[in-house]
């Protein structure tokens, strides 16, 4: 029970969306994302830190404090960890990337643990690149968004995002995506995602862009 409790993708949707015409989002998550480059000078992982909301932290960390102490450590939050990096691995862990039209092929994870500092809740976890990184030198974009929009990513407004070990020459600009205006807003109810078409990927107008060119 408490292992379906604390699901990213599943029981929070009960939990949070009791009503049919409850707009999306339902989550929402601060964001950071370092771009890692390996000896070759390409791509070779994305590691991720993201803090979740008060409700959802709440929620998902209930009764995990096994020694009743009022603290969560790293090893009493490490059974909500697992469970939400293989529920995240149906949504592409939210990460997305290309190769000109290849698709970036991004391995399970890694280094993953969560943390609590007060009523944050941190979930930090590691993409390895499993196959078609762009060659070195070679400009590429690495996107964070949920398609079903029921996550919203909002990056940290300082230092959202950061190179690792990146070639000579290498930088980053940063693009968060535009606000949903009134009339989008007013749209956004569980029965209009209802009504979307098998991977209508609504939620890419929400994404938020890393792109690195070279010189």
């Amino acid at each position: 029970m408490s292992r379906r409790r604390i699901a990213l993708a599943g029981v929070v949707a009960a939990a949070l969306a009791p009503a049919p015409a409850l707009a999306h989002p339902h989550v929402w998550v601060t964001a950071r994302s370092e771009i890692v480059y390996g000896p070759d000078g390409r791509m070779s992982a994305i590691r991720h830190a993201w803090t979740f909301d008060e409700m959802f932290a709440s929620f998902a960390t209930q009764g995990l404090d096994a020694d009743g102490d009022g603290k969560l450590t790293r090893e009493e939050l490490a059974p909500l960890a697992e469970v939400n990096v293989t529920s995240l691995k149906e949504f592409g862990f939210f990460t997305f990337s290309k190769n000109g039209e290849t698709k970036v092929v991004f391995g399970d994870p890694v280094d993953y643990w969560l943390e609590m500092n007060g009523k944050d809740l941190t979930l930090h976890f590691t993409l390895p690149v499993k196959a078609a990184a762009p060659e070195k030198g070679v400009s590429l974009k690495v996107e964070v968004y949920d398609p079903t929009y029921f996550v919203s990513f909002e990056f940290a407004k300082e230092h959202p995002a950061k190179l690792v070990d990146a070639p000579a020459g290498c930088g980053l600009d940063f693009e968060r995506p535009k606000p949903a205006n009134e009339e989008t807003s007013k749209k956004l109810s569980e029965s209009f995602f209802t009504g979307l078409s098998p991977g209508a990927n609504f939620g890419a107008r929400f994404s938020n862009a890393i792109s690195v060119s070279c010189r």
